[in-house]
């Protein structure tokens, strides 16, 4: 029987954090490890123009990092297709097709494009390819004919854009592309060490790449209660910034002590931090023991890549030729 597809991307816009693992890349590892599915990853690379369209030095260089640090949590190539968007020329096709159909109120809609302007204030996005990222995205999903989309519960609009897309292409033309459904994930609440969303704009990242020093003096300088100045006063754990990081990489007993001894100031912040630093060195060793093994065998990452390449193409110019024929073109 073959199994249902699930297709997911990352913009290659910067180093990857620790935000990106536990937000969504532990999330593809889980569906990939259950067996049930046909995964593909991409590295979204075109979607990278809509905001750094005026810098693109070093996209490709993101690129192949994003594949290593993929590599390194655990996607494997055997039972997950990783490709480069860029190189399966036919998602541009599919993205002008679908550009022609799609409302532009459905676009102008979009809850999260306001959103985003705020963050990226200083870049001058006003550009056509930024209003109408949802339609790449939607080509990107219906190309592979995916039954899911693996997504935290922010991203639930772009999903339903989705599948409003797919369903006015099979109204107008032919009834070619299933309607994609969101798989949620639960996403842990994962802020940046001065509290904000964790990225990189914001220079508040842990990096999955940081090690020793550098990561000890990131954890040592994250964000705790706001109203606990002193070592004498009673913490609050439900809004320290380190806390929901102690739940992720520390024994569930250890959470559960230091969640005790911060309500009664029996633990200061600098120690909880030590300790933490110390969880997220072990969870991160074995990482940063595959991160070396593909930065030394690059060459086996760029076959990687050329061979999801060819599995994603031979799925797309199926669609496309499908595509075609409906549009009469």
């Amino acid at each position: 029987m073959e199994k249902k597809r699930i297709l997911s991307g990352m913009r290659p816009t910067g180093r990857l954090h620790l935000g990106n693992l536990h937000g969504a890349l532990a999330n593809w590892v889980d569906i990939q490890n259950t067996n049930t599915y046909d995964c593909f990853y991409f590295v979204a690379d075109w979607h990278a123009l809509t905001s750094d369209y005026k810098d693109t030095d070093l996209i490709k260089a993101y690129s192949l990092d994003m594949v290593v640090d993929w590599l390194s949590v655990g996607l494997d190539p055997a039972r997950s297709t990783l490709f480069v968007q860029s190189e399966v020329p036919e998602h541009a096709e599919l993205f002008l097709i679908l550009s022609m159909i799609t409302p532009l109120s459905w676009l102008e809609r979009n809850p999260t494009y306001k959103e985003m302007q705020e963050e990226l204030s200083n870049k001058d996005i006003g550009t056509f390819g930024f209003l109408g990222y949802p339609v790449l995205q939607a080509a990107d999903i219906i190309m592979y004919k995916a039954y899911g989309v693996p997504v935290g519960v922010d991203q639930l609009p772009h999903v339903e854009l989705t599948r409003e897309i797919a369903r006015r292409f099979n109204f107008l033309y032919k009834e070619i592309f299933p309607i994609p459904e969101p798989l949620l994930a639960q996403v842990p609440k994962l802020l940046g060490l001065d509290g904000r969303k964790m990225s990189k704009s914001y220079e508040n990242t842990i990096y999955l790449r940081d090690r020793g020093d550098e990561l000890r003096q990131k954890i040592a300088s994250m964000f705790t209660d706001p109203q606990r100045m002193k070592r004498k006063n009673p913490g609050r754990p439900d809004v320290c910034n380190a806390f929901p990081f102690h739940t992720i990489y520390s024994p569930s007993s250890e959470v559960d002590e230091i969640a005790d001894a911060c309500r009664t100031a029996g633990i200061g912040c600098v120690e909880c931090k030590k300790r933490l630093a110390q969880r997220i060195v072990e969870g991160m060793a074995p990482i940063h023991e595959r991160q070396d093994h593909y930065l030394n065998h690059l060459g086996d990452v760029k076959e990687i890549m050329a061979d999801g390449v060819r599995r994603a193409s031979k799925i797309a110019r199926l669609t496309m030729e499908q595509v075609r024929e409906a549009v009469k073109i």
